[in-house]
């Protein structure tokens, strides 16, 4: 691909010349989680196609555009809607937008998605917050010529996800009287919704829950030394007896309805961020 340096340069430089404030905070927004712009202040909105070297957002319950404004009086910048490899984007375009929020100036990374439940405990409508992933089904996003400037060529992935902002995350939760489950995410290429087996491996494997987005943004942000809180939308069930049909409506209705509580929990940990 092109320098992706000079490349990160000139999309930033675009977005400071419309937007000149430096948010603390990048929060990426899943399918169905669009809504969560209203609990901003909202002071610009730039779609991504005006936007030079992004990929444009194909897929349905993603809006596609960088939302900067105000959240409990921190500054923030939110992507309403992401990239995802099944698109047919390259591994560097679905996690670019992750290196332009950090150019921007974010320190931390806010990460939500819609997720298939793995574990028999969970049902439709929990939030799960991101203790660790899995990420042998997916594509390395840093194969190829490592950028000295944007991270080390072997980053550490032994804490992908805060310890620190996960504690706070489950006392945000507990203060709001919201239900919030843990476990592992266990990441796909998609766009195929798991057969049976698949979900009896990936739950033998370790997973809790399993979806097509997160794994590489996460990777990316690590490698660029952006500390990570992740929680998902549990919209389907994978490991059930009856009829085992999932559409992708079904999953936007139930991010949809679960989508007030963690809104709340975002918008209380922002305003905890240092």
């Amino acid at each position: 691909m092109a320098d992706i340096i000079q490349q990160l340069k000139e999309t930033t430089a675009f977005i400071q010349h419309l937007y000149p404030h430096t948010p603390l905070a990048g929060i990426v927004l899943g399918s169905g989680l669009g809504n969560f712009a209203r609990e901003m202040r909202v002071e610009k909105e730039i779609p991504y196609s005006d936007i030079p070297h992004f990929p444009v957002s194909t897929v349905e319950g993603h809006s596609g555009k960088l939302i900067f404004g105000e959240l409990s009086g921190r500054k923030i910048v939110a992507m309403a809607g992401r990239f995802h490899f099944y698109e047919g984007y390259t591994p560097e375009q679905v996690t670019y937008p992750i290196r332009v929020m950090k150019f921007l100036g974010i320190q931390t990374l806010l990460v939500s998605n819609a997720a298939g439940g793995v574990n028999p405990s969970f049902r439709v409508g929990d939030l799960m917050l991101i203790t660790d992933h899995i990420s042998l089904a997916i594509v390395n996003p840093l194969l190829g010529k490592n950028h000295g400037e944007l991270g080390p060529r072997f980053p550490d992935m032994s804490e992908p996800y805060s310890k620190d902002l996960q504690k706070k995350a489950k006392a945000i939760a507990a203060s709001l009287q919201v239900t919030l489950r843990e476990g592992v995410y266990f990441g796909v290429t998609g766009p195929t919704f798991e057969t049976r087996a698949e979900y009896k491996m990936i739950h033998a494997l370790g997973g809790d829950a399993v979806g097509m987005s997160t794994v590489q943004e996460v990777i990316i942000a690590i490698h660029m030394g952006l500390p990570v809180v992740a929680i998902s939308i549990i919209t389907d069930l994978g490991i059930r007896e009856e009829d085992n049909v999932i559409t992708h409506q079904e999953v936007l209705e139930a991010a949809a309805i679960a989508e007030p509580k963690l809104s709340a929990i975002f918008k209380q940990l922002v305003a905890e961020l240092p």
